[in-house]
């Protein structure tokens, strides 16, 4: 007996696209398959001759073939890929796309891809990052050609749809039980082929261009942090959309400040006479001076803290604090002067044990000291 058409088999016309032959396939497979035949054998012909014509006609070599010599260009008994009821496949097609499993399904189908996303390393100085501001950008990259609307074609035409792959931007080779998709050697992969290009493009639907764009860095931003701007990336192809830029943020060293967190560090020298004597000192912070008591009797490495003077958060908003860290300087280029006060500065201390009062630290090492060698003679 004969066998039908293909495109008959399925009802699509021949000149129907891989999608529509899938949509017709997946109808008629369920409405013959098996499970819901309950064993009626001339339904159970009518899906292996679906099945059939299906495999035929998603191939895009065996639909050339079949397409040019009929049912003689084809076999589809050859390397076991014929029509043997592999149920299990079919089923694999037929839900697949409704569960999200399956083969690929539609999802093999070709889409323009998404232009790149870009990243732009932003440089700015501690006073900039905390307070925030406005920054022009220049960023080369790839943006959608205006003369073809970034289709490719010239002005006034139109892509066409791939006739090898049809549209898919793969193409199937089946070996028996195994089927492998390779990307269209006709359209590389995009299903459509430009006969016209456009000339300002050649053909890209993109051209490359330096844009310049605004950043609003808001306050309180870090090293290592990235602001993103929706869209700003390269083009994508043939009316893709667009990726997006990222603004990489480096804060520079500060030749005061350090920051930790939301918490500014900073040395402040402190002469031994006003850390012996204390009083109201003058310290810098990112606002202006403030004064900063220091209590008598101060050692250096000691910590005060300012609150609320550090940076604002730029995610909870709360602001950190600015510690300060005294170190005792020692004074140089003395004058004979003030070199007879500082002698008599340390003998109004007196030595031995009146040293404790004044120096204890200096007392307790001595003390320590004398105590290690005493126990290495004994």
């Amino acid at each position: 007996m004969s066998k039908r058409d293909y495109y008959e088999v399925l009802g699509v016309d021949k000149s129907a696209t891989e999608r529509e032959i899938k949509k017709a396939y997946k109808r008629l497979a369920m409405k013959y398959h098996p499970d819901r035949t309950q064993g009626d054998k001339a339904m159970e012909e009518k899906f292996k001759e679906v099945q059939e014509a299906h495999e035929m006609l998603t191939d895009s070599q065996k639909r050339a073939a079949y397409d040019q010599y009929g049912h003689a260009g084809v076999d589809p008994n050859r390397g076991g890929g014929g029509h043997g009821g592999d149920f299990g496949d079919i089923f694999g097609d037929v839900f697949g796309d409704i569960f999200g499993g399956g083969r690929g399904g539609g999802g093999r189908q070709s889409r323009a891809r998404q232009g790149s996303d870009l990243r732009y390393n932003l440089e700015l100085s501690l006073e900039e990052a905390v307070k925030g501001k406005n920054v022009e950008i220049r960023v080369p990259t790839l943006v959608g050609c205006e003369p073809c609307n970034g289709s490719g074609a010239k002005k006034g035409s139109t892509p066409t749809t791939c006739p090898t792959c049809h549209g898919q931007g793969q193409v199937q080779m089946r070996q028996g039980f195994f089927a492998v998709q390779q990307t269209c050697p006709t359209c590389s992969g995009k299903g459509k082929i430009i006969s016209d290009p456009c000339k300002s493009c050649h053909g890209q639907g993109r051209v490359e261009k330096t844009k310049t764009l605004s950043v609003k860095v808001p306050a309180g931003v870090d090293t290592g942090d990235r602001i993103r701007l929706s869209g700003e990336g390269e083009a994508g192809e043939m009316g893709a959309p667009a990726g997006d830029l990222y603004v990489q943020v480096h804060v520079r060293e500060h030749k005061i400040f350090t920051r930790e967190g939301n918490n500014l560090y900073c040395e402040v020298p402190l002469s031994f006479t006003r850390a012996a004597l204390g009083g109201e000192i003058e310290v810098p912070t990112l606002e202006g001076k403030v004064k900063l008591k220091v209590t008598a009797e101060t050692q250096t490495g000691k910590m005060f803290r300012l609150r609320n003077k550090g940076v604002k958060s730029v995610r909870s908003g709360s602001v950190g604090d600015l510690i300060c860290k005294v170190v005792i300087e020692t004074p140089v280029n003395l004058s004979s002067r003030q070199k007879e006060l500082l002698d008599e500065l340390e003998s109004s201390m007196g030595t031995g044990k009146d040293v404790a009062k004044n120096r204890p630290k200096e007392s307790g090492f001595f003390d320590g000291v004398k105590k290690f060698f005493d126990d290495l003679t004994n």
